[in-house]
């Protein structure tokens, strides 16, 4: 069994599910599933992606996951976080997964077709263990003897490039639950991490020896280890509020305040590419810029996005030296080291590096990903400044979104 907890996912699910319960409880929802390096008919030898032969193996897993609740300890620690309510703790008491809002399907491409719909507070918990099973059912198919010792080598090699006098305030987070190669080596990561980096802040105040790795989005782990767990919203929140809000246009301004209103000041980061930066900046104004606490990078050139960040933040009479810019589209440490020297001392930092720190033992790692597609039936799209990461099934929305936010055409 892959999944053994439900707290084994990442920390915004609950933050946004949360938001969900007490301000969408009806929204209906589907998400689709999308493997990026997926091809039907791979080059000579490069890897192949089929995940269709472990359908099977794929949905046991997501049926045993089906059969987790929460256990008391799990509920008390999650009880503790300031920003979480105790309404909501009720509620995850009484709560698990349905399989019947959830279908995996072979494809004769060799792909697979994962569907979830239903009620978005009832589904919103299943992307993030759906994508760790399908990693790790498809690298134990295919890697049963996984090469741990290059894995190590690889690992020591980026902590080595972190651990220079000149990059001491660098600090990096893990934000590799959806794409690790197995749980076991995301925990064995996470366990050098803190042993050689040194945790930014442990329980209870007390600053870890080096104090370089700053936390976890994983809320298993982060109890497990004692980390700070870290994240706040994800595009499906904003994407929603297409449906959800009182006109196409105002979407984006809609799920901010919306967010601020759950939130009052906690979870403060905002993200940014969901309509692409320009659209973001232009909603953005001045009472944004001061409520929320900073944004986060995730698709386009972070160099070209974090300048343009802070040069909105003085055009708002915002000094960017209090705001923070969380970095986290694609990460390896050698990029992470370029921002900081890039940034460090303009503003505040954060770093979230995904699969190049869990899934990197020498292998090609699965780029998947779980969207929300409708919303109250309506389709719903994610225009990011990396074309690649777009994802609606209905191009006639797309282009209509595209004409709302005056988002040019690609090419």
């Amino acid at each position: 069994m892959i999944i053994t907890s439900l707290l084994d996912t990442d920390l915004y699910k609950f933050t946004m599910m949360q938001a969900v319960l007490h301000q969408f409880p009806g929204a209906q929802v589907e998400y689709r599933f999308k493997c990026r390096n997926a091809q039907s008919q791979p080059a000579a030898g490069a890897p192949s992606f089929d995940l269709a032969p472990f359908a099977d193996e794929i949905r046991e897993e997501i049926r045993l996951l089906c059969t987790l609740h929460f256990r008391e300890p799990e509920l008390a620690y999650l009880r503790s976080m300031r920003f979480i309510k105790s309404d909501f703790i009720d509620f995850l008491g009484l709560f698990s997964l349905n399989e019947k809002y959830i279908t995996v399907t072979s494809l004769p491409t060799g792909e697979i077709d994962i569907t979830i719909r239903g009620p978005w507070l009832h589904t919103i918990l299943f992307e993030i263990p759906v994508l760790a099973i399908v990693n790790e059912v498809f690298f134990r198919n295919t890697r049963n003897l996984p090469d741990l010792v290059e894995g190590r080598r690889r690992l020591d090699e980026k902590i080595e490039q972190l651990r220079t006098p000149e990059l001491s305030d660098l600090k990096i987070a893990d934000y590799g639950t959806r794409r690790r190669f197995s749980k076991a080596w995301h925990e064995e990561v996470l366990r050098v991490l803190i042993a050689r980096l040194g945790t930014h802040q442990r329980p209870g105040g007390a600053s870890g020896v080096g104090g370089q790795f700053a936390g976890t989005s994983n809320v298993l782990f982060a109890m497990k280890l004692g980390l700070t767990p870290l994240g706040t919203m994800a595009h499906e929140y904003l994407q929603a509020c297409q449906a959800l809000g009182p006109r196409l246009r105002d979407s984006q301004i809609y799920g901010l305040e919306t967010w601020a209103k759950e939130y009052r000041g906690d979870l403060g980061i905002a993200l940014s590419d969901v309509y692409g930066l320009d659209a973001f900046l232009r909603d953005f104004d001045m009472y944004f810029c001061k409520l929320f606490d900073g944004a986060r990078h995730d698709s386009g050139d972070p160099f070209q996005w974090g300048e343009r960040v802070l040069a909105h933040y003085v055009r708002n009479r915002v000094d960017p030296r209090t705001k923070t810019l969380i970095f986290s589209d694609s990460l390896t440490v050698p990029r992470t080291i370029e921002l900081y020297r890039q940034f460090h001392g303009r503003c505040q930092l954060a770093f979230g590096i995904g699969t190049n720190l869990t899934n990197d033992l020498g292998y090609e790692p699965l780029q998947i990903v779980i969207k929300m597609v409708r919303c109250n039936g309506q389709p719903v799209a994610k225009l990011s400044d990396t074309p690649s990461k777009n994802m609606c099934d209905d191009e006639r929305y797309l282009a209509y979104l595209r004409q709302v936010f005056e988002i040019p055409q690609e090419g």
